[in-house]
Formats: structure tokens, sequence, C-alpha cells
């Protein structure tokens, strides 16, 4: 077995103290340091006894590590990933990838350019459950995907929106919760190639969306909808029905369900439906539930990163599956303000609007 891989932690907020302590857990990781000039963080370092440095160049200096997680504000990404490129050390940066479609394309240019590998924090896509979603589907056994619908539907109290940021645009829930959603439905069913959206702030009045419809055209031919709302009270979400944050409670709901001639998928309980006899509504209609061994995807994701780094595996999720889709969420938010259909050239080089009530 080689060397644990040493990582340093840029920003020890709460997603970077989660990194922390999954690096801590792995046997492939070791935690070199901790890059956040705040005080806390420096403590922090003090008691785990690894380096602190205030900056990322600082670091570098006397301590350089093999990688690099980033985990500082989104609009930190992009300066943070490019120092990590110019540097030549591969980084993990949470999503989203860049605060805009323009910046993080240019991130991703520069680490292909460069050949330093650069991943993208969508974590739910290590999720063995997930994985296991993804080779049923990949199998053929659910035949040619039809419909995808996906909900989240949850909400957060008033208190929430104290912060000021949070009631301004690119600070609701499609920007800050539904890109881990579309993530995993590009992941299981395909890349996107148009969408169209309406929104709604009518309850809080915000400046930012509260509420929205959208609707999914796959490159397969198939449609999707996606419902998600963060002024609801419901169980139907990621974080109440995957059991992957303790954060949350748990629920026995599905917030996935994907559609095909043969069978329907539904997530997280991965049970799956079919008519055994015939293919007909007046078949009796069976359900098998599939089995996976359960491990948590943030763990998973650092092992991945340390395998890319040590040359032993390919990024689970890349900077451009990232940049991918930010892309659909950046179209997403231009549908709700114009009513258009946005669709995107086949090579994904770009969106063009379109009218609703336009064919694709």
């Amino acid at each position: 077995m080689s060397a644990p891989v040493r990582l340093s932690v840029m920003g020890a907020g709460l997603i970077g103290k989660r990194h922390i302590e999954h690096i801590l857990a792995r046997p492939e990781a070791m935690l070199s340091s901790i890059v956040d000039p705040a005080p806390a963080a420096r403590e922090l370092a003090v008691s785990l006894e690894v380096g602190w440095f205030p900056s990322f160049q600082d670091m570098l200096s006397e301590n350089r590590p093999e990688g690099v997680v980033v985990a500082t504000p989104n609009q930190m990404h992009v300066a943070n990933g490019m120092d990590c490129i110019a540097a030549r050390i591969p980084a993990l940066i949470e999503k989203p990838l860049a605060d805009d479609v323009v910046a993080a394309q240019t991130l991703v240019e520069a680490s292909e350019r460069a050949g330093v590998p650069l991943l993208t924090g969508h974590h739910r896509r290590h999720n063995p459950m997930i994985q296991r979603a993804k080779a049923e589907i990949d199998s053929g056994r659910l035949g040619p995907i039809v419909s995808v619908h996906g909900m989240f539907w949850l909400i957060k109290p008033d208190d929430y929106f104290d912060v000021a940021w949070r009631r301004e645009k690119g600070a609701g829930p499609v920007f800050l919760n539904l890109i881990h959603d579309v993530d995993l439905l590009r992941y299981l069913c395909g890349e996107i190639v148009a969408v169209q959206a309406a929104q709604s702030n009518r309850l809080r009045g915000n400046a930012v969306e509260e509420t929205a419809v959208i609707i999914l055209h796959f490159v397969s031919g198939a449609l999707g909808t996606v419902n998600v709302s963060d002024t609801i009270q419901s169980p139907w979400s990621w974080e109440f029905t995957a059991g992957e944050n303790p954060a949350y409670s748990h629920t026995q709901e599905t917030c996935y369900q994907i559609g095909g001639t043969r069978a329907s998928l539904s997530i997280p309980q991965l049970d799956l439906w079919h008519h055994s006899s015939k293919a007909s509504w007046w078949a009796p209609i069976e359900r098998e539930r599939l089995r996976y061994e359960k491990a948590d995807p943030l763990g998973l994701q650092i092992a991945n990163f340390c395998a890319v780094i040590r040359g032993i595996a390919t990024p689970v999720v890349s900077a451009r599956e990232g940049l991918k889709t930010l892309e659909v969420i950046d179209a997403i938010k231009r549908a709700t303000e114009t009513g258009d259909l946005v669709s995107f050239w086949a090579d994904h080089k770009g969106p063009t609007n379109r009218k609703c009530n336009e064919a694709l």
C-alpha cells in the first residue's frame, strides 16, 4: 500500500470541517494543513496537530500538499482553483464550481490545458445507492427511459433569511439546492439539452425565487419534471429521504422516480416496479428492492480524489462535469426569467433561447 496522500483543506467552515473529518478517517489520506485566516481555523489546526496557514501562498512555501480540497465561499472557487493549477496541485472544488458559467469554463479549460486534475464536489454521485441505480439503468433493465420526476420540497425557517445575501438573486433553492438534483438526474439519465421553467416568490416577496417548476428535455428524447420549493412543509427531498446527513429527519418517502418501458425505479429506496407476466396495466405489478452496501459518499469522494492523485482512477465528477451541471442551472434561471425554452447545442458549446410554444 502506498503512503497516504497529503491533503490540505482550504476553508474551515461547515463543509470544510466535514471534509477534514473524512480525510482523518480515510486510510488513503492524511491531513497536512488547513488554509483559512480565521482564528477558529487556526485553533482547529492546533487541536489536530496539523499546519495552519492564512493563505495558499503561505502554505505552498512551507508545507506543499499533494492535493487541495477547496471549501471556501463560492465566489472564491475560481481564484482558489487557478492557484492550484498554477502550482500544479490537483484540487477537489466544492460545488458549485463557480458563480457563473463563463468563469467555470475558464477554470475548466485552464485545468485541461495544464493537465492538472480538478474534481467537483457533487458528492451524491459517490453514494453506493446512486451507483447501484446507475448500473441498473445502464444495464437496460428499465428499458428506454421515458420520463423522470424529481422533488425538492422543504421549508427554510424565517430566521434563515436574516442573512441579507439569502434574500438576493442567486441565493434561491434553484442555485443552492437544485444543482445537486440536476447533477444526479444528468448522471443517471443522460445529458439535458433543453429546459423550460417558471418560478414564484409570492409568499416571502424576496428578490429570489422560493418555488420553481422545471421541464427537462434529455438528449435521449426522455422528458423530466423537477419541482423545487423551500417554503413547503414536506418529506419529499433528498435531504429527508436519503438519510445521508444526520442533520435532517429521515423519512421513508421518495424524491426521484425514473420511468422506462420495462420498469420504473424509485430513489432512494431503489424499488424497481414492473409487470412480470405482461406489459399491461391489467397485469399484476411487482416490486423488487435493490440491495447495496451503504457507505458515506463524502468519504468515498475523498478516496476517489486520492486515487486520482495517485494516477490509479479517473474522477467520478470531473470539473467539466461540474461545468455541464452549472450550464443547466444557468439555463433554468434564464428560462424562469424569460419564459423561453432554452436549448443547448449538441456539443454543449452554448445555449439558445426560444419561446416555450416552439417545437424542439
